[in-house]
């Protein structure tokens, strides 16, 4: 099991580093889409931090000694509740990014979010077995 656990890890944290990339470069304007029209931040502001913020916990989660991963994947499991409202307004505001163009596809979605919560949580093994 700690080969999978090891492997999920390092695949979320990819992905992280990988999609705060995205954020600060080539796909900018299609986060910018995902801001919600209510959040009082410039959406490129916004995008810019949850960029930053990305980078970090993924590079985080990859790198960090086996006694800080549950830190880094509670805060982890926490930024992914953080942005479920952006995730919400999409749907909401029928706002297209990244594919999402349709109603359907955007509450899919919204089905997706607990499953990267849990994901961090285990990969940080925050969630494990006691013995």
């Amino acid at each position: 099991m700690s080969f999978v656990r090891t492997m999920a890890r390092l695949a979320l944290g990819s992905a992280m580093v990988f999609a705060g990339t995205a954020h600060l470069t080539f796909a900018r304007e299609e986060f910018q889409a995902q801001v919600p029209d209510w959040f009082p931040l410039d959406e490129d502001l916004t995008v810019l931090g949850s960029g930053i913020v990305e980078i970090s916990l993924g590079a985080a989660l990859v790198a960090a000694p086996r006694a800080r991963r549950p830190l880094v994947g509670g805060l982890l499991a926490a930024f992914f509740v953080a942005i479920f409202p952006g995730n919400i307004a999409q749907y909401v505001e029928h706002k297209d990014a990244f594919g999402l163009d349709t109603d359907t596809k955007r509450l899919v979605r919204l089905f997706f979010q607990p499953v990267l919560v849990a994901w961090a949580l285990w990969t940080g093994e925050v969630l494990r077995r006691r013995d």
